[in-house]
């Protein structure tokens, strides 16, 4: 049993912080779970709602907080394309101010602080896979750039508050991440896929298909975080944290429709702008300095998830 910590995560009632939440409860931590509900919600969090070391506060980090905990998880931002771009005024403030925020309360409480950065910093990559010494090809004015730009900038202030105010920092770039309670309309690959697929609905695969991601079961992701974390040595990173086995978009639209035994037939369209052909983490650093890669196999993953979207969608009307 580790000493109980308390734990901030923002963005907790998120799908990533809702599963870092449940992981940290497990370990017998303390939890406060700050949230706005802009893209997470209480039905990701409800199961946790019972156990007395979890506090919900409704909050959006672009306002200043003042609470007392021993470590901060700034997962605070949305991620999906459909979800950033639709403010995406909002979406810049949450990765810089809602940064400055958490920093400067890291730094009044000595607390130790992990940034949820992005493999979105790389843009469309010019080096395969991305190593974190790739400084990346982002179009600072396009679409993407209040995301992409966002959480670079936000990776500067971390960086910065390190040099300037000595901050115990971790910065983890985080690559697709997939599993139970995606949103169903969050616009992504494998919940677009699964959610067209489970209403034997066209599956719409843009391009010709054959640009790849790679895909990290949430489990593994959360587990990567935790290690990061928790290592001893002073290393703030940047740390790519995702699966560095890659998949064609149109191989997992295939695998798909034959997991859930749909009727689907698949559509291809036109590429959005700016749409990196090809993403998938170099994770050596990972390897080598926490221990660390994924362990869940892309078929058994897409099961779990598969079965979560079945029930989710009975319950919608």
């Amino acid at each position: 049993m580790h000493c109980r910590k308390r734990v901030l995560v923002t963005g907790g009632a998120g799908f990533l912080g809702s599963h870092l939440c449940e992981s940290l409860l497990a370990e017998g931590h303390e939890v406060l779970c700050v949230d706005n509900y802009y893209t997470g919600g209480k039905g990701n969090i409800l199961h946790l709602m019972d156990n007395p070391r979890f506090e919900l506060l409704r909050h959006d980090v672009t306002f200043p907080l003042y609470v007392e905990v021993d470590e901060i998880y700034s997962m605070a931002c949305p991620a999906s394309p459909i979800h950033y771009q639709h403010d995406p005024v909002q979406t810049t403030k949450t990765s810089v101010h809602g940064s400055i925020n958490m920093l400067g309360l890291a730094k009044r409480i000595k607390a130790k602080i992990l940034l949820a950065s992005t493999s979105e910093v790389y843009g469309d990559p010019g080096v395969h896979p991305q190593t974190e010494d790739y400084w990346g090809n982002v179009n600072p004015i396009g679409p993407r750039a209040c995301y992409d730009e966002g959480k670079r900038c936000a990776e500067t202030l971390f960086f910065d508050y390190r040099r300037q105010h000595g901050l115990r920092i971790r910065v983890a770039r985080i690559f697709n991440t997939y599993g139970p309670r995606m949103a169903v309309n969050d616009g992504r690959v494998v919940s677009n896929f699964i959610v067209q697929a489970l209403r034997n609905e066209p599956i719409t695969v843009y391009g010709d298909g054959s640009q790849t991601r790679s895909f990290c079961y949430v489990d593994d992701l959360v587990r990567g975080l935790r290690a990061f974390m928790d290592m001893e040595e002073d290393f703030p990173g940047p740390m790519n944290l995702g699966n560095p086995v890659e998949s064609s978009i149109l191989e997992i639209a295939e695998r798909i429709v034959r997991l859930t035994g749909s009727t689907s037939r698949i559509e291809l369209r036109p590429l959005p702008e700016n749409d990196p052909t090809r993403r998938c983490p170099d994770i050596g650093l990972a390897k080598s300095r926490i221990g660390w890669e994924p362990g869940v196999l892309l078929e058994d993953g897409l099961k779990e998830t598969i079965a979560y979207f079945r029930r989710a969608l009975e319950c919608r009307p």
